[in-house]
């Protein structure tokens, strides 16, 4: 018995000595809590509110704030589906590019999908966020990030405009634009430019008008429904305009003035989920931020 105790102790001491020597690779660490209200504050630093457009409804759309983050899913449009993602990933914070109340509600029932939504959210406990136009118009925001996936340099914003903003009790002047124009690094044949739109965004139906006769490297976008920005891309005499949607008759008078590309609204502005992961990252890099797996663009193609 005496053995056996001089023994352990011999190797006690050994386990010890050795332990003396380690450290651990998180030395008295425990995981940040963190606060929707805080990720809705990073995601505002970033895209403040004001910048969005009077008909918007960007910010927070359902939900409580106050309450700690389990996990952030990201997506373009909110469903019944996306919720359900929600629940089995287990995150109580779901943030949108397009807001799910984008006009106000009468009554919350199970008449339409948003009215579901509303009740399914509430009913699990899920913050619903969305940053829309507002993301848009920023800096380094949807349009840009369109740009970035184009391979386009020397991006700037199509008229700037400065916004004052308030944060954390400070006003700060604030960049915003609609629409922006950049350059290819080396001028592309006009159906080799098109077939690059196509191939980067995953396009199913590329929309455009008859191929211009020149190549192309000057080009000017907007995200969704960006028809708008058509004269300005003249005006600064773009290349090529590209844009989520377009009305019919904006396609004529434009032969070989520019080329056009109508990719969808939806293949637009697919990699918004991206910029809300930095911008979450930023704010919180321990947090499980998952991209939805749910495909909710309701546009099929036919062949």
């Amino acid at each position: 018995m005496t053995k056996f105790c001089a023994r352990t102790l011999f190797y006690a001491g050994i386990i010890s000595f050795f332990r003396s020597f380690c450290v651990p690779l998180r030395p008295n660490h425990t995981l940040r809590s963190v606060k929707i209200k805080e990720i809705i504050d990073a995601l505002e630093q970033f895209a403040p509110l004001p910048l969005q457009e009077s008909y918007d409804n960007a910010g927070l759309q359902v939900g409580l704030t106050e309450v700690e983050a389990s996990g952030a899913l990201l997506c373009l449009d909110v469903t019944e589906d996306v919720v359900r993602e929600a629940i089995e990933m287990d995150c109580n914070l779901i943030v949108a590019h397009h807001p799910l109340l984008f006009r106000g509600l009468k009554t919350v029932s199970d008449k339409t999908q948003v009215e579901r939504v509303v009740r399914m959210a509430v009913r699990n406990d899920i913050t619903i966020y969305a940053a829309h136009t507002n993301l848009d118009n920023v800096e380094d925001g949807v349009n840009y990030k369109i740009a970035e996936k184009l391979g386009l340099v020397d991006v700037q914003m199509i008229n700037p405009r400065k916004v004052k903003v308030m944060a954390g009790g400070h006003e700060r002047s604030v960049l915003a634009g609609t629409g922006v124009m950049g350059y290819l690094l080396a001028p592309l044949d006009s159906l080799v430019f098109l077939e690059r739109v196509k191939s980067a965004f995953g396009v199913e139906c590329l929309m455009h008008n008859e191929l211009l006769s020149r190549s192309v490297q000057s080009v000017a976008l907007c995200g969704g429904a960006g028809d708008f920005v058509l004269d300005d891309a003249i005006r600064l005499e773009a290349d090529a305009f590209l844009t989520g949607e377009m009305h019919y008759h904006q396609y004529f008078g434009h032969e070989q003035e520019l080329q056009i590309a109508v990719l969808g609204h939806y293949q637009s502005e697919q990699f918004t989920t991206e910029i809300f992961r930095n911008v979450i990252e930023d704010c919180d890099a321990e947090l499980p931020v998952y991209f939805s797996r749910v495909q909710t663009n309701p546009i099929k193609y036919m062949y």
